[in-house]
């Protein structure tokens, strides 16, 4: 081989012809085949409503929150529209996380063959599971407590408002990093 590369410097040859007997050249690799992956018909119905119900819960967010400060500051002498606001708004929630909770957990579950965004569409999973029992645990046990109580008032609001976060924070996530 030696002998061969200095005849081809002496003659001016390019020993281009060794090289590519001995490397694998671009042309020569196989590329891999990205796997198909198939979720189900309705997924992306589930997930344009599983979408349309989170958006929703944006303003109800906004308006439990000012009628729940004005129910924290007053207790019983807070005006009738916080009280009904307040009420109106907690029993939506519940109905759209319902929803929520079924159409994601569906979803979820078609995508599990779905190597990309796996992780994400998990944690999400989890974090909303979370807010679901924060939430039902703030209105099922905490709501009845915190018109007693100024301790149960304050634990009412901080278990609302930290669920509040984990759904805005976790859903953020997924509108920005789920491609």
């Amino acid at each position: 081989m030696l002998v061969l590369g200095a005849l081809y410097l002496i003659i001016g040859a390019t020993p281009a012809p060794l090289i590519r007997d001995t490397v694998k050249t671009p042309e020569d690799t196989l590329k891999k085949r990205a796997k198909a992956v198939e979720v189900s018909d309705w997924y992306g119905r589930r997930l344009t409503i599983h979408r349309y119900v989170a958006y929703s819960t944006l303003p109800v967010f906004a308006a439990q929150w000012a009628a729940g400060k004005r129910l924290y500051d007053q207790s019983r002498a807070a005006p009738t529209w916080a009280k009904t606001t307040h009420r109106v708004g907690a029993t939506y929630l519940a109905g759209a996380f319902t929803v929520n909770t079924v159409t994601g957990a569906w979803n979820w579950w078609d995508s599990r063959s779905v190597p990309q965004g796996r992780l994400l569409r998990t944690v999400h999973a989890l974090t909303m599971i979370g807010a679901d029992a924060a939430f039902s645990y703030a209105g099922a046990k905490l709501s009845e407590e915190a018109e007693r109580s100024q301790v149960k008032r304050r634990e009412h609001r901080t278990v609302a408002l930290s669920a509040m976060g984990v759904t805005i924070v976790s859903g953020v996530a997924m509108k920005l990093w789920n491609r």
